[in-house]
């Protein structure tokens, strides 16, 4: 049961490191995302949208049955702070800007709340690759996930941004800047870590050194020597 944890700065490789391991291990990938997209369907009966890939498809499902299943709870408890679908969308739609800067309208607790109950449902069910939100953190102390750090120098993530988003490399630059910013700031100010620290992961890998390929390569291997490592093997 494969549950992998990756993050990394803007433009690091993360999030297509994160896509070719879930392609590679044949594993469900979510992001923050599909995430926003699956709780737009709460509302919606299960199966009554077409999904293009099947796949992709039966994870909305499950993301949706879940966000349905915390809101119900929530509401059961008497103690909904997230007035619904509606709520539970704001919640997931928040960047690491503006869950660091000061949120009135939406407490820490709420949002910590929220986001280990669903990492966590995630990962119970095993063979999937979570990408940020803090999933690192909030899965610590599972003994078969792993976590991947992706890292690259800052010059070559601005080059990156500036070629995939079409924009100017000053404005990528600052963007980059900007971002990495926020996320340190995120980590802080939730878990009181430096995010960047090697001893919170399994694996760190410098995409400027090895290709997204390799990098997938090291976490097939990872996944396997971890699990056995859990297994006691």
């Amino acid at each position: 049961m494969a549950v992998i944890t990756m993050t990394g700065n803007l433009a690091s490789g993360a999030r297509e490191v994160a896509a070719l391991a879930a392609e590679r291990l044949h594993v469900a990938y979510v992001d923050r995302e599909l995430m926003m997209e699956a709780s737009q369907r709460c509302g919606v009966p299960v199966g009554t949208v077409a999904a293009h890939d099947e796949r992709y498809g039966s994870l909305r499902e499950r993301l949706s049955g879940l966000f349905r299943s915390f809101l119900e709870r929530s509401a059961a408890s008497g103690a909904d702070p997230l007035t619904g679908a509606t709520g539970l969308e704001v919640v997931l739609s928040k960047t690491y800007a503006d869950m660091a800067a000061e949120e009135p309208q939406l407490s820490d607790s709420v949002y910590l709340e929220a986001m280990t109950h669903i990492i966590r449902e995630l990962a119970a069910k095993g063979d999937i690759v979570i990408v940020g939100r803090g999933s690192q953190m909030i899965l610590a102390e599972m003994p078969h996930a792993l976590h991947v750090l992706c890292v690259a120098p800052g010059a070559l993530r601005a080059q990156r941004l500036a070629e995939r988003d079409e924009i100017p490399l000053a404005e990528a630059k600052r963007r980059s800047e900007e971002s990495e910013r926020a996320r340190i700031a995120f980590y802080r100010k939730f878990w009181k870590v430096n995010v960047d620290n090697p001893r919170l992961y399994d694996l760190c890998i410098d995409t400027s050194r090895l290709s997204y390929e390799t990098a997938t390569d090291l976490i097939e291997l990872a996944v396997k020597a971890k699990a056995a490592s859990a297994a006691g093997v």
